[in-house]
């Protein structure tokens, strides 16, 4: 995840399997998370309250579960 980024919009898969995010807010009040909830949200076209941050809510690098 990289926050204060000029859009918010996935920008690609890493080596290891990983999303590559970029967002606008900064990482603030969790308003980076909150950002990421939303944006995972519209593109897997489920729940925010399905969207879960296992691990990493303070990290550059986060766990996320989606439930389907």
């Amino acid at each position: 995840m990289l926050p204060r980024s000029s859009r918010n919009e996935i920008v690609g898969t890493m080596a290891d399997g990983a999303l590559k995010i970029k967002l606008t807010s900064a990482p603030v009040d969790n308003k980076a998370n909150e950002s990421l909830i939303e944006l995972l949200s519209e593109h897997f076209q489920v729940a925010k309250n399905k969207i879960n941050i296992v691990r990493g809510g303070t990290s550059k690098n986060k766990v996320i579960e989606i439930e389907m």
